[in-house]
């Protein structure tokens, strides 16, 4: 937009050389310098398209050689006697718009001292009080725009910056609400959760009493439909159990207990959560493995809380390995904090899913409540860490759970 505008104002002032008589001497030269023009401008045009970054320093070079231009335009027009002297009044302002006032105040000086050049070759001289005048008028006006241009870009960006603060804004308050609608919508769930517990807890527990008792008659008896029988009850309590766990889950979730901090291992906390998970694993076709950083200093825990979220990362690791595979449990010491990660060796977390892990009830499995991973995020910020997850390059996923050292844990 400013070369557009340079170039009209410089056009503009050569399509009216047709109207000023000229000295017959100097019409071939005229010809020739406003050929030199039209390639020059179509120059600047390419320059500032091809490389924007160089747009500043081409533009300031443009504003050198048009003055040189009105410069060559008085001296064969006149000098002094010459109307082609107003074009320095709109070619400065516009620079003095783009640049600033400074930068506005001295092109009005540069084109005072080639008014001066102009009028001094073409004869006769006509004294400095013209050109001081001319640099003033050409100049005051042009510091007072180039003034009036850098406030107004101040306020524009000022605006902006406003503009950018109420977006931010905005989107903070907006994922607040969005936050607060889904803490409102988790209490309910969490208070229905617990009275469904509740409700659902005492019955399993009658039920899973006689059918012990069941299994217990039936077992000493001999015959097929005994044997049966035996089979049956036994299935009837494996069904039990996994209710009795996952009313366990929702009450884990629903009435989450009061960290109890002790100073503790937790090297030997995670070596044995590994140790728990083996034998199930060894069933599955799953290799477990553990690596402790022995650097590791004990720190100030819930150990039954930190056991239950590495668990819990623990099992979905497991029920990611259907197929068989392996899964690591590692700990190590980090810059100001301990890392507690779990390895598997699975297909990874889909990017469909990745947004929703942490969500409570969300899941992928066919069975499960889905609050595994958001009791272990929810027990982990109670100890003031954070769980991140990432995949693996050669497939799988890794759980890292984060726990910043105090100052008296660094021993």
């Amino acid at each position: 937009m400013f070369a557009f505008l340079l170039a009209v104002i410089m056009v503009g002032g050569l399509a009216t050389l047709g109207l000023v008589p000229l000295r017959p001497r100097h019409r071939v030269d005229l010809f020739s310098l406003v050929v030199w023009f039209a390639a020059y401008k179509a120059g600047i045009f390419a320059l500032v398209t091809v490389n924007p970054r160089a747009t500043r320093a081409v533009f300031l070079g443009a504003l050198g050689v048009d003055l040189l231009l009105v410069f060559v335009l008085l001296w064969l027009t006149g000098g002094s006697d010459s109307i082609y002297y107003l074009l320095f009044f709109p070619l400065v302002a516009v620079n003095a718009y783009y640049f600033g006032p400074w930068l506005g105040l001295g092109a009005a000086l540069v084109a005072g001292g080639l008014y001066a050049a102009a009028a001094a070759l073409a004869l006769p001289w006509v004294g400095w009080t013209p050109v001081t005048i001319l640099a003033a008028l050409v100049g005051l006006p042009a510091f007072a725009l180039g003034h009036v241009a850098v406030r107004e870009r101040r306020a524009r960006a000022e605006v902006e910056r406003l503009n950018t603060e109420l977006k931010e804004t905005l989107g903070r308050l907006e994922a607040t609400q969005e936050d607060l609608l889904v803490a409102e919508r988790m209490a309910t769930v969490g208070r229905l959760s617990l009275k469904v517990a509740h409700e659902v807890r005492n019955p399993i527990s009658a039920i899973e009493l006689n059918a012990e008792m069941l299994q217990d008659i039936v077992r000493g008896r001999e015959g097929l439909d005994m044997e049966e029988a035996v089979g049956l009850v036994g299935a009837i309590r494996e069904q039990v159990n996994a209710l009795d766990a996952l009313t366990e889950e929702y009450l884990a979730f629903a009435r989450f207990p009061r960290p109890n901090f002790e100073e503790d291992s937790v090297n030997d906390m995670v070596a044995g959560v590994a140790e728990f998970v083996r034998p199930v694993a060894t069933r599955q076709g799953i290799s477990v493995k553990i690596e402790t950083d022995p650097t590791v200093p004990t720190m100030v825990i819930d150990r039954t809380l930190l056991r239950q979220a590495v668990l819990n990362l623990v099992k979905n690791g497991l029920e990611a390995l259907s197929q068989g595979g392996s899964l690591t449990v590692a700990t190590r010491r980090g810059p100001g904090a301990v890392e507690i990660a779990v390895s598997d060796t699975g297909p990874g977390i889909a990017p469909t899913v990745a947004s929703r892990l942490f969500e409570p009830f969300f899941t992928t499995k066919p069975q499960g409540t889905g609050l595994g991973l958001s009791i272990a995020r929810q027990i982990v910020e109670e100890h003031s860490g954070e769980v991140r997850w990432s995949n693996a390059t050669g497939g799988g996923a890794t759980f890292t759970i984060r726990l910043p050292l105090k100052d008296n844990e660094h021993g």
